[in-house]
Parts: C-alpha cells; sequence; structure tokens
C-alpha cells in the first residue's frame, strides 16, 4: 500500500528541521512528498527549461506534430519542459538523483537551476546526502553540482554513481544524430568537462547494475546517451521507476519520436517502449525528469501507443 503521507515523508527526510519561509517568488509548488513502502521519496522541481517545440520530435512530419500540440494546448512554437529531481531516503542514506541544470549564463535560463535552492527550502543540507546517482551527464542533470559554493557543503566522502560508459562517452562526445539549438552542444561538453574534473574522486562507476541503497537500484539502458540509466525504488511490495530521459511527455502517444538531445535516437525509442511496456505490465509508479511536476503517474497500455495515468495529487 502506497501511503503519500506528506508528514510521515518530511519528518523522515528532516525537512521539519528549518522553517520554510513563504516568498513571493515561490508560491508554485516545488516539491511533492511520498512513500515507496519504506523508503521515502521527494520529487523536487529544478525549474523549467524553454526549448523550441520540434526538439520533442525532429524525425516527425512538421504538420503532426504541430496537430498534437494543438491537441495538447500547447503552444507551437516552444514551451516549458520541467526539470525534475528526485532526493530518496533508504537504509540511512540520504540519495540525491540527479542535480539540475545549475547556471550557464551563456544560454539565459534563469528560470531552471532553482535545485539548490529548493533544498535549502525543504530543510534538506546538502551535507546529508551521502550519495548522488546520475542517469546522465547531460548539463541539466549535473549542473547543480558545479554551482559556485556547492561542493564546499557536501561532504568529503560522498559518492557519485554514474555508468561508465557515461564517462567514457563524454571524453570524446558524438553529437552527430542530435538536432539540438545552437549553443548548447558545446554548453554539454563544457559542463560534462567541468563535472569530470571537480568531481572525479567521488565517482563510483558500474557496468550495468548497481544497488546504491536497499530497495535503490541504477540500471544502465544506453539510448538517450550511451551509459543513460533509470533508478527503480522498490520496498514493501510497491515500486517507482525514476526514467530521467528516457521517457518525455510526447513519448506516450508518439514513442518512436526522436527528442534532440538523443545521441542514438533509435536505440532511444526503442528503450523508451521497453520501458513503457514494463511499467504498464506491472502498474509501478513512474517519474521523470521532464514530465510535467510532480510527475508521478503510471502507464497504461493504449493500442500500439500508450498513456500517461497521473497519480492524485495528495496533499
Amino acid at each position: 500500500m502506497i501511503h503519500n503521507t506528506q508528514q510521515e515523508t518530511n519528518m523522515s527526510l528532516d525537512i521539519t528541521a528549518h522553517p520554510v519561509r513563504s516568498k513571493p517568488d515561490e508560491l508554485v509548488p516545488s516539491r511533492y512528498a511520498l512513500k515507496v513502502g519504506e523508503i521515502d521519496v521527494l520529487v523536487v522541481s529544478d525549474g523549467v527549461l524553454p526549448l523550441p517545440t520540434k526538439m520533442l520530435g525532429h524525425n516527425a512530419d512538421p504538420a503532426i506534430r504541430a496537430a498534437w500540440l494543438n491537441n495538447m494546448f500547447l503552444p507551437p512554437d516552444a514551451f516549458d519542459w520541467a526539470l525534475n529531481a528526485v532526493v530518496v531516503r533508504s537504509g540511512g542514506r540520504t540519495i540525491l538523483i540527479d542535480a539540475g541544470l545549475g547556471g550557464d549564463p551563456d544560454l539565459h535560463l534563469p528560470r531552471a537551476g532553482q535545485l539548490v535552492k529548493r533544498l535549502d527550502a525543504a530543510g534538506i543540507d546538502l551535507a546529508s546526502v551521502t550519495d548522488v546517482v546520475l542517469t546522465h551527464m547531460h548539463m541539466d542533470h549535473v549542473g547543480g553540482l558545479l554551482v559556485e559554493g556547492v561542493k564546499e557543503r557536501l561532504r568529503p566522502d560522498l559518492q557519485i554513481h554514474v555508468a561508465a560508459a557515461e564517462v567514457k562517452f563524454w571524453e570524446s562526445p558524438d553529437f552527430s544524430h542530435t538536432a539540438m539549438p545552437p549553443g548548447f552542444p558545446d554548453a554539454l561538453r563544457s559542463a560534462a568537462k567541468r563535472f569530470v574534473n571537480q568531481y572525479h574522486n567521488h565517482l563510483r562507476q558500474f557496468d550495468e547494475e548497481h544497488e546504491v541503497a536497499p530497495g535503490v537500484v541504477v540500471r544502465r539502458t544506453g539510448g538517450h546517451t550511451p551509459g543513460h540509466s533509470v533508478v527503480r525504488l522498490a520496498s514493501g511490495g510497491d515500486a517507482l521507476t525514476f526514467a530521467g530521459d528516457a521517457v518525455f511527455a510526447v513519448g506516450f502517444d508518439q514513442p518512436d519520436w526522436h527528442n534532440g538531445f538523443e545521441h542514438d535516437p533509435e536505440e532511444a525509442a526503442r528503450v523508451r517502449v521497453r520501458l513503457l511496456r514494463e511499467l504498464a505490465a506491472t502498474g509501478e509508479m513512474l517519474v521523470a525528469t521532464h514530465l510535467p511536476f510532480p510527475s508521478v503517474g503510471r502507464v497504461a497500455v493504449d493500442d500500439d501507443a500508450f498513456r500517461w495515468v497521473p497519480v492524485f495529487w495528495d496533499y
């Protein structure tokens, strides 16, 4: 039985340790707590990332893509992608799954990179984080660790879990199959290089699968990037998968559309379909980086496509 009990989860994550002061610019909810068996989970919004709508399916017929956007009441040219990270507490360990965008002044993305501020608002001290799990090393997943002053607040024995194939890929990344806006390849390459330079002593690389804490298992899927991974939480008969960038909002209706950030779009589509079918078969919960916050839901099969079924907001 899943208990979406804010009070229970907040207490176990020490969220009540510090008073939260409301600010005029933080009226929008930025965190959502739930429990997966005995595992405490907190989805935290890193903000939003405005991107061209073509990024949702650059291999799609423009007219069909425009019709999908219209049917979803989305603007035709650009819209805001959610940026979600997750904090997990299991077995005495506090695990941050992905670290948000941080800040890149050259890309002019002022509404993203909110993770550190929002962790502080939730009363989560960076020094309490024992582990970081990276689904991959795109800048919107590692950038929060590069914010000035963050490394000094992290514990010296912090372990950062990432697939070995991902670290290897960013030594000489291939962007030949991507379709990103100008400036993004250079920014991604630079962020990955800075991350490895600053945190190489903290990296704990794995090949295919690794248990980070009781019931917290990271598994390499590939596709989006060669080392892209998903994190499955399982406890007491409940389960939730954080899918990183394996699934985007359009991926349920159009799982074969290629996202502009995918380094191997065809493999990414195969990974997406396989993962969605697994989740539809088990009924387990799904959270993903770029699904609308808080992005907690389940997957249903809808003929040759899928259907996103959000959980009822429990507050």
